[in-house]
């Protein structure tokens, strides 16, 4: 049976830092010209439903360095767009493919495809989590801080999916989480649940970013208006104010902080241009990550064993 990657909470944090690991190594042989074909010949079909530039881009050329093949897919263009069950889409790609990737809405169509697949699927995003994501941030982390751990981090803005993901990744693997959110914005209460389960007292929710900033090792934030939900925009610019990172809620953190931003950004709103350009932003390194990470997740997943 195929073992899929659809949320960070279905891996155990040895599991995750050996795809850390291994992302780690997959960068150090790109960058020393070194070939590293361990997917010779696989082919990795990717649904898109939502528009992308770092997924799609990070997701092709990724299995090309590795030696296969990727295949974009638009739902708008293909029989999916016209209703094709999810289930019969899972279940033809995994007769032509290694692979599947989806970056979509609901986590149900992700769940689905796994669950009809025989091939391995991986979450390129949903409206609830973003799990390669934030495992490039992490791995941003330690390549700066050395190691996650001991490391307070802090998200800033809306309880979205990278919200739900850095929960997830707190709880897993052991490190402190504030997160500031508005009132009626929080993350997914079931994931909250599940976090404080799992690992009590690792995150702690408040609407006040001076609270959840002060002192803390790495700041994230994300748009205020995720795909989707663009008619919310100015509601959504008036419940955020003061939720911006910049240079003067920045100067809350430790001296020595990181800051991170999964991109696109809307500077001005949710982080100020100066901090995203500034001496603390590894946003640059965040998202070439996202290649190197992605690689070592389709190696572990569509590699011979």
């Amino acid at each position: 049976m195929a073992r899929h990657f659809l949320t960070l909470h279905d891996y155990t944090k040895a599991e995750l830092d050996n795809m850390l690991t291994l992302a780690v190594e997959l960068k150090h042989k790109q960058k020393q010209g070194i070939k590293h074909r361990l997917l010779k010949g696989k082919t990795l079909a990717m649904i898109f439903d939502k528009s992308s530039t770092r997924t799609r881009i990070s997701f092709e050329v990724g299995i090309y360095q590795l030696g296969g093949h990727g295949l974009f897919i638009s739902s708008g263009t293909s029989q999916m767009g016209r209703g094709e069950p999810v289930k019969d889409t899972a279940r033809v790609l995994a007769r032509y493919c290694d692979g599947i990737m989806v970056r979509t809405f609901g986590q149900e169509i992700v769940d689905e495809l796994a669950a009809y697949s025989s091939v391995p699927v991986i979450n390129g995003l949903t409206d609830l989590y973003h799990p390669c994501q934030i495992m490039a941030d992490i791995m941003t982390v330690i390549e700066h801080k050395g190691t996650y751990e001991g490391q307070k981090f802090a998200w800033v803005g809306d309880g979205n999916n990278m919200a739900n993901t850095w929960i997830e990744a707190a709880a897993i693997f052991g490190f402190d989480l504030a997160l500031a959110c508005p009132k009626g914005y929080e993350p997914d209460a079931s994931v909250m649940a599940w976090a404080e389960g799992t690992a009590p007292g690792r995150v702690t929710l408040t609407s006040d970013p001076h609270e959840a900033v002060r002192g803390a090792d790495v700041l994230n934030t994300d748009v205020w208006a995720s795909m989707g939900m663009e008619a919310e925009q100015q509601e959504r610019q008036l419940a955020f104010s003061g939720y911006c990172l910049d240079d003067a809620l920045c100067g809350l953190a430790h001296p020595d902080h990181l800051v991170l931003h999964c991109l696109p950004a809307h500077r001005g709103e949710e982080i100020s241009d100066s901090v995203i350009e500034g001496k603390h932003s590894q946003v640059w390194d965040e998202a070439e990550n996202r290649l190197h990470v992605q690689k070592a997740i389709m190696v572990t997943l569509m590699g011979d064993q």
